[in-house]
């Protein structure tokens, strides 16, 4: 496993179709079983985040045909719905349903196991994934198929964890059974194989202030100081970045990266 926990390679990314199967049944209904499926307590704590670092940036986009991946009840995609015409939402679980959002129509598909999506080439302009591909086994191949259903000129925006998030063997508390953090080197590979281009690549998510946040009852992705602080921080400490963190000063180190891409 050291070349996994090294960050050399990324575990699951060369499963087989097996493998892939009964990793995806495990992961189906993770994020819905760890309390998500509870609407009345389900609150979206990203939004500044996703808007400073990518929506915000596209408002060169009229009428979009927008697709998220694993976007639950659709709430991180509320800052776009004025530049959207149609929202469509790649979904395992069953636990999540909306006909429309806040007037916007929005149409739930359920992935294909393996990981190709049923969409034509080029048929979204703006397409997201918040923290879905850790959750997923075969990253490089889903990447490629985000830029396949991306038309030319729309954007993707992609924020997910680039830490191991612990031992994966392992059962983690408030985690779900697969999961596992995206290493940063390989993801700017799997996104340059691609072929889309990065237009804007921010690390964030530094624990220290995250936990520092909370204890004030600041939800810190939600406040756009502690967003743009963050930022800071996880740039000053980028130098302590490791895969898998062992000892506690190693844990002192952006664990997210947040990508605005661009197909040419």
């Amino acid at each position: 496993m050291d070349q996994f926990f090294s960050g050399i390679k990324l575990y699951g990314d060369d499963f087989s179709l097996d493998e892939i199967q009964a990793w995806f049944e495990d992961e189906k209904e993770g994020y819905a079983d760890l309390g998500a499926k509870n609407k009345t307590q389900y609150s979206y704590a990203y939004h500044e985040l996703n808007k400073i670092f990518g929506f915000e940036c596209i408002k060169n986009i009229r009428d979009a045909e927008v697709l998220g991946l694993g976007s639950a009840y659709g709430d991180e995609l509320l800052p776009v719905l004025p530049q959207s015409k149609a929202i469509t939402i790649l979904e395992p679980s069953d636990s999540f349903q909306n006909a429309q959002i806040h007037g916007v129509p929005c149409h739930y598909v359920k992935p294909n196991m393996n990981g190709d999506m049923p969409f034509e080439d080029n048929k979204f302009n703006i397409i997201t994934s918040f923290g879905v591909l850790h959750h997923i086994p075969n990253v490089s191949h889903v990447i490629s198929e985000i830029a396949r259903c991306l038309d030319k000129g729309g954007y993707a925006l992609i924020r997910e964890p680039i830490t191991s998030m612990g031992d994966w063997r392992n059962k983690r508390r408030g985690l779900t059974m697969r999961e596992r953090g995206i290493p940063v080197k390989l993801f700017d590979e799997m996104i340059e194989k691609s072929g889309m281009e990065i237009t804007r690549k921010t690390l964030c998510m530094f624990p220290p202030l995250s936990i520092l946040a909370k204890k004030f009852g600041i939800t810190p992705y939600n406040s756009r100081f502690i967003v743009y602080l963050d930022k800071l921080l996880s740039r000053v400490f980028y130098w302590n970045y490791r895969y898998h963190a062992e000892k506690g000063y190693q844990k002192f180190r952006p664990t997210s990266v947040f990508y605005l891409l661009r197909k040419k």
